[in-house]
Parts: structure tokens; sequence; C-alpha cells
């Protein structure tokens, strides 16, 4: 790597919630550069979600369920002699998010409901109740981990 790696970005905050961090959920969401859609189904889907759980706020509860959803290690593979391991290791604040809203947006899509708005609802509910996919990926990340904590000692 010999140039120096490029400088972040700051975010604008989104319009509704004055909040970054939903500015970056969208961004993630979105496809084919279609951002006001986006922000569209993510308004949608708070305003459900506050709605099926009687809360005020439903941004806290995105933010619970985001918090829920985020892994704290995660296994990376590495070649050691010959053979493959999975080693676990700490991962970094910034990626801890990025993974979790990924997480979030891509098992809402896989869900059963009507609209993207409905889905992404059901699965921020989910989450905030510790139950849904996303955090049982995250269950099963924590796992796979704690399995493999025999290599961390090839840690690199």
């Amino acid at each position: 790597m010999r140039k120096t790696r490029a400088k972040k970005r700051p975010l604008l905050p989104d319009p509704r919630f004055n909040d970054p961090l939903v500015t970056r959920f969208v961004n993630n969401m979105m496809y084919d550069g279609k951002k006001s859609t986006a922000f569209k189904i993510f308004y949608d889907a708070i305003d459900l979600v506050s709605e099926r759980t009687g809360e005020a706020n439903g941004l806290d509860q995105w933010k619970t369920a985001l918090t829920n959803v985020m892994p704290h290690v995660e296994v990376r593979s590495r070649r050691v002699g010959g053979a493959t391991f999975q080693i676990p290791q700490q991962i970094r604040p910034d990626r801890k998010i990025a993974v979790a809203m990924k997480w979030l947006i891509g098992y809402s899509r896989k869900r059963n409901e009507k609209s993207m708005a409905g889905k992404l609802a059901g699965e921020i509910i989910a989450a905030a109740k510790e139950e849904g996919a996303a955090v049982k990926k995250r269950m099963d990340t924590h796992k796979m981990a704690e399995a493999n904590k025999a290599f961390s000692h090839f840690r690199f």
C-alpha cells in the first residue's frame, strides 16, 4: 500500500432526525442512487415501528435494534502452514456499525411482508426485542468466534 489512506468524508445529517447515523443507514439501503426513495422507506418504517410498539419515538427503537445486532468479535481466515484457520478478532467500532446495518437491511429484505418499509419495521421491532434473523446472525458469529478461541494465538 503506497498511497495514503483516503480521508473519511463527513456525512450530512438527515432532514427529519438530524442524525448522520440515519444518513449512513439510508446510504446502505439505497439502490441505484435513489436516495429520496430510500429516505421515504426509512421514515415510513420508523413511523410503523412507533405505531406498532406504541412508543412516541421509533428512532430510539431503531438505535436499540442496531445496538442489539452489532457483533463484538468476528472470525477471519488465515493460512498457517498449508491449513486455513478461522481466527477470532475484535471488530473496530466503525466496522461494528457497518456490519450491523448490512445485516439489518439484508435480513429485512428477506422477510415476507408487503412493502420494504413493513419488512424493515418488522426486523427493527424483532431486533429491538433481541429476536429476529439479524440478531441470530450476531449470535452465530459470536458462537463461531467462541468455538475457534483456541486459534486466537495466530492473530495477525
